[in-house]
């Protein structure tokens, strides 16, 4: 963590490996273009857990791009993450230091807040006020180099009771979508 010069904990964490991330995302054509099976594995995450947002994240050195996603509207065209959402800009990329995905991959850990507002260190992230997120459910998506890629995650803009049962479940998936990365990598898919 960094400090900013009036004294304040900067919510986005140092990511020492983004240079080789970009390199593996890259190496796997992933990070640079919506996918529709990555938009149908987050259609199916929001269903299994029953989020209104869900997407599939890759993030480089400046930004987080939604490979997958999953809207309440349906929509996939990269504009609307609800109405909040579309009036501050958001699409497809959003800023690394906005949301909590950045944290999950440094981390290398899956991330439970039920209430955002219940933990200062993320209540003060951009996406609290710009877009109304209130919880979030996020695992790593740790490839077989051992290289955190990206996140799936899925949010809400009221609290929810994600429990140890949502944290099972993100990290199953996650472990899912991982082996279909690896069988595309493969050529099997």
């Amino acid at each position: 963590m960094t400090y900013d010069p009036t004294g304040h904990l900067l919510l986005t964490p140092i990511d020492k490996e983004a240079p080789s991330r970009v390199q593996r995302l890259r190496q796997l054509g992933l990070g640079e273009h919506a996918d529709p099976a990555f938009d149908a594995f987050a259609d199916r995450l929001a269903e299994v857990t029953g989020a209104p947002f869900s997407m599939v994240n890759f993030i480089d050195e400046n930004r987080q791009f939604f490979a997958g996603l999953h809207t309440p509207t349906g929509t996939h065209s990269g504009s609307e993450l609800g109405a909040a959402a579309a009036s501050a800009g958001v699409s497809r990329y959003m800023a690394r230091d906005h949301g909590y995905c950045p944290h999950v991959v440094v981390r290398r850990k899956a991330l439970v807040l039920e209430d955002v507002c219940d933990y200062p260190r993320f209540a003060g992230n951009p996406v609290v006020d710009e877009i109304g997120i209130r919880s979030y459910l996020g695992a790593p998506l740790i490839d077989r180099t051992g290289m955190a890629l990206g996140t799936i995650c899925v949010v809400d803009t009221e609290p929810r009771p994600w429990g140890r049962a949502g944290l099972e479940t993100i990290k199953s998936l996650a472990a899912e979508l991982i082996e279909q990365i690896h069988r595309r990598e493969d050529g099997r898919i």
